[in-house]
């Protein structure tokens, strides 16, 4: 890094202010302090890069002082920091323009963490990015099927989905491999998949338990010609409903992408029902954001 990044901590409580200061420049950050709002206002003259901001102090509050910087330098990181995290403040944080919101006590390199990614957006001249609303498949692009059907008709639903994309130029954008289970028009009650119909396609007896007598008993694909024939006509009558997945995890439209990608990982699905005021509008896969990636790069 050609320089140190200059953090400007903002606290009334001394002891907390010093040791945190003191913390940051052995790490290498070039650390300026303020004890209250009205001096860490005088003390922009500095040219911080980043801002740490104690929202409860007597006083300008951390509030107030963040609506001031605000006004002054609109594109100045600031990471809000209280020991009294409600919900409710970190939104009023977020909605006044802070870059980040912590609780005290915070670990020190998660922290130390968010100055390096605030610095990161503020040196880059990074304003914004797409929400979830604005990456997703709407949901009338969205093949969807209701559950009494038979699976029949979700196969040919999705060759017809198959073959309409790839006749233009963006099968790898908008193709998908799935079908949102509607019971009703509004009611989403799960997602049938390829892989839903490949599991369907395996005997039963693939899954059963052996008898104990049975231990060495072996299936060898060698017999099996003409067994994938025999199962997709004997399952194509089944009903969408008995075979289908669980209903994605739902995300909000207005969610940003990290948010996506965090919840795509921890929840191990590929796909998001995206919703706007309580009603469903669309899906958010993978694919969306590896594109996004990928124009960013």
């Amino acid at each position: 890094m050609s320089r140190k990044i200059k953090v400007l901590m903002v606290d009334d409580e001394e002891r907390f202010r010093t040791i945190t200061a003191r913390i940051l420049e052995r790490k290498g950050y070039d650390t300026i302090m303020a004890e209250s709002g009205e001096q860490a206002l005088e003390m922009l003259a500095e040219k911080p890069d980043v801002v740490i901001l104690d929202v409860k102090m007597g006083g300008m509050d951390g509030h107030e002082t963040l609506q001031k910087i605000k006004e002054s330098h609109p594109d100045l990181p600031v990471i809000m920091l209280t020991g009294h995290g409600a919900l409710p403040s970190a939104q009023e944080s977020l909605k006044s323009g802070a870059y980040d919101y912590l609780t005290k006590p915070c670990d020190v390199d998660l922290l130390t963490a968010k100055i390096k990614d605030a610095y990161f957006i503020h040196s880059r001249g990074i304003k914004a990015e797409p929400s979830v609303g604005d990456i997703m498949i709407p949901l009338e692009n969205y093949t969807t099927i209701g559950p009494t059907a038979t699976l029949k008709q979700g196969i040919e639903k999705l060759k017809e989905s198959f073959t309409r994309l790839m006749s233009t130029d963006r099968l790898m954008v908008a193709g998908h491999r799935s079908i949102l289970v509607f019971e009703g028009d509004e009611d989403l009650v799960g997602i049938l998949g390829v892989k839903n119909l490949i599991a369907t396609l395996r005997p039963g007896y693939l899954s059963a338990g052996k008898p104990s007598m049975a231990d060495s008993l072996q299936y060898s694909p060698m017999f099996w010609t003409g067994l994938f024939t025999s199962r997709v006509k004997i399952i194509q009558d089944l009903q969408v409903g008995d075979v289908m997945s669980a209903r994605p995890p739902m995300i909000d439209a207005d969610a940003n992408l990290m948010e996506a990608a965090e919840m795509l990982f921890e929840r191990k699905v590929r796909r998001l029902v995206v919703k706007k005021e309580g009603r469903i509008v669309g899906v958010i896969r993978e694919q969306e954001l590896f594109f996004e990636m990928a124009r960013l790069v």
